[in-house]
């Protein structure tokens, strides 16, 4: 099946790449009266070939592994902070239109993005401290932290956003010492 359509699988990249057809006129072109083409299928049959040498890459390589782990618990905490920012609807989208649901998804992105920016700031700045302390931190564990921890941050209640005039000119906080109470 592949073969008897190499020249259309190639056809087809090529217009993908170079942007001649859109994927969606790809996909009507695909499927005709609810029957797959020729051309669908053997796409589905190459398909199938580049997962299974996925797989049997996955299993013969335990870097592969540990990288695509550590990729899906990185997205995992993504996912488990947007739950925890959008917990007020219960992590749904309830607008009834499509700009409103485009809105807060929006502003969903945005606040990641800045708890993410914010804890990546006083995070390189906790490790710039630890440095010239002479306290040089593991790079192997300096790798595993990641700016969307999000236990320190207070989602309910009131939020004063009056900034003191330190932090107004660019100044970060102080950084707490190791040893106070929180």
């Amino acid at each position: 099946m592949i073969i008897e359509n190499w020249e259309d699988l190639l056809r087809l990249a090529g217009s993908l790449k170079l942007g001649y057809i859109h994927a969606g006129a790809v996909m009507r072109t695909l499927q005709v009266r609810e029957r797959a083409t020729a051309l669908a299928k053997a796409l589905g049959e190459l398909g199938k070939i580049i997962k299974s040498l996925h797989v049997l890459s996955f299993i013969n390589d335990e870097k592969k592994r540990r990288r695509i782990l550590i990729q899906l618990n990185r997205q995992e905490l993504r996912h488990g902070l947007a739950r925890r920012v959008c917990h007020g609807e219960r992590g749904e989208i309830r607008k009834p239109y499509r700009q409103g649901q485009e809105e807060q998804l929006g502003a969903l992105g945005f606040t990641l993005n800045a708890i993410a920016y914010w804890n990546a700031t006083y995070m390189q700045t906790v490790l710039d401290q630890l440095e010239a302390e002479d306290q040089a931190s593991d790079p192997a564990d300096v790798a595993r932290i990641s700016p969307l921890t999000h236990k320190h941050i207070n989602f309910l209640g009131r939020h004063a956003f009056t900034l003191p005039e330190n932090i107004a000119a660019g100044e970060l906080r102080p950084l707490r010492q190791a040893n106070s109470e929180w």
